[in-house]
């Protein structure tokens, strides 16, 4: 038989004995064998009688459980079962934890995983974590609206005008693994179209102008990052695209006949292009030797960042920080060599369209690009690299031009 005693008092729950002592309107203290004190209140719903826990003493002293039972009596007087409504309670916390961006961020990444490869699935993680994660942390994406993403998606271009793009290709994924679990309403997907300023196809703001191109020299040699200074002279003295410089691996580099051999899986083209290395390109990577005796990469990635090598994005936050945003991209360094090196060193159109490995419709000619003007190229490649030198000294030389 339940013994029961009335009210309870809390100066003595700690000393009661083997028993179910009840307070009054079903609620009691089951004090066990063990010495365990459970908090229950019998009720009956529907014709049955059923029983609620709320939790163990003293975790739960008498005063909650009490406010607990005050707050069932008054869900029965609705006809609610507190039991149901505890459970569905549960049942919204756990939602609300699984529908928690960084939570449908880490299941998708998950999801996409196997049909990626490890570097697309790299690269996602990056911009996620880095970018998305952080301004999205707080929200929930069955309630993720057009304007909030909108406006993540419009700082993340402030920050990283390069991966903008790819973070509203992620979000949008996001959204409809989302609506598929069933963790977004179907049909609320969000309209970003637009949502990103619109640049011209295959602009980049570059530095062209002779002393814009001298404070870029000059920023850069000051910068304080020994490795993202000298990523920044290596992309600035061979003009090769961002992700090839940071992805540069030393097995690709010939330090005796001073070329860079990139291979045709990293090459926008499809072919294999060979970069003259300057004599100051040398240098550089003969000092960033030190820095990574034994690896695979040359640049290697600073101490918060996971990746193998030093991320794409490090380069234009440099830039950023110098005070070049808006005016200068790490692609930009391409078509700073294309106009200065046509118009004040007057290397010829097609040497430099060579350097610079861009692809062309002709497939017979693509097969002879890897070698393609590689003397003109050795040559006009020290011509820039001197001129670059001649900023930063303050001689400023110049070159005749044919």
């Amino acid at each position: 038989m339940a013994k029961e005693t009335g009210k309870l008092q809390a100066v003595a729950l700690k000393h009661l004995p083997t028993a179910k002592h009840f307070d009054g309107g079903g609620l009691y203290l089951h004090v066990q064998k063990t010495g365990a004190r459970a908090w229950r209140m019998k009720y009956r719903f529907a014709g049955k009688e059923k029983l609620l826990a709320f939790g163990m003493y003293p975790e739960v002293s008498l005063a909650e459980a009490r406010q607990r039972r005050t707050e069932a009596r008054a869900l029965l007087r609705e006809g609610i079962d507190p039991s149901w409504h505890k459970h569905n309670q549960k049942e919204n916390v756990k939602r609300a934890a699984k529908t928690m961006f960084p939570q449908v961020a880490k299941d998708w990444l998950e999801a996409c995983r196997p049909t990626w490869s490890k570097e697309t699935y790299r690269k996602a993680s990056y911009v996620v974590e880095a970018y998305l994660e952080p301004k999205l942390r707080k929200e929930s994406i069955d309630t993720l609206s057009t304007p909030t993403a909108a406006h993540v998606l419009v700082s993340i271009h402030e920050q990283a005008p390069s991966l903008a793009s790819k973070a509203r290709q992620y979000l949008g994924q996001m959204i409809e693994y989302a609506i598929r679990y069933g963790l977004r309403d179907e049909g609320r997907r969000l309209n970003l179209r637009g949502a990103l300023p619109k640049t011209g196809k295959g602009h980049f703001p570059a530095a062209t102008l002779p002393n814009e191109v001298q404070r870029l020299v000059e920023a850069i040699a000051a910068y304080e990052s020994p490795v993202t200074r000298a990523a920044l002279q290596f992309v600035m003295l061979t003009v090769q695209r961002p992700e090839n410089i940071v992805e540069a691996e030393w097995n690709e580099i010939d330090l005796k006949e001073a070329e860079w051999r990139i291979p045709d899986t990293k090459m926008k083209t499809g072919h294999s292009h060979i970069v003259p290395l300057q004599r100051q390109a040398i240098s550089i990577l003969k000092n960033m030797q030190q820095y990574t005796e034994g690896q695979q990469y040359i640049f290697p990635p600073l101490a918060t960042q996971k990746n193998p090598h030093l991320h794409r994005d490090t380069l234009s936050k440099a830039l950023r920080e110098m005070g070049f945003q808006g005016k200068h991209t790490t692609h930009g360094f391409r078509a700073m060599f294309r106009t200065v090196g046509r118009e004040r060193l007057g290397i010829a159109p097609d040497v430099l369209e060579a350097q610079l490995a861009h692809a062309k419709k002709d497939e017979v000619q693509k097969a002879y690009d890897r070698t393609r003007f590689l003397q003109e190229r050795k040559t006009a490649m020290q011509q820039w690299a001197d001129y670059l030198d001649s900023l930063k000294d303050g001689t400023k030389a110049t070159h005749a031009k044919g």
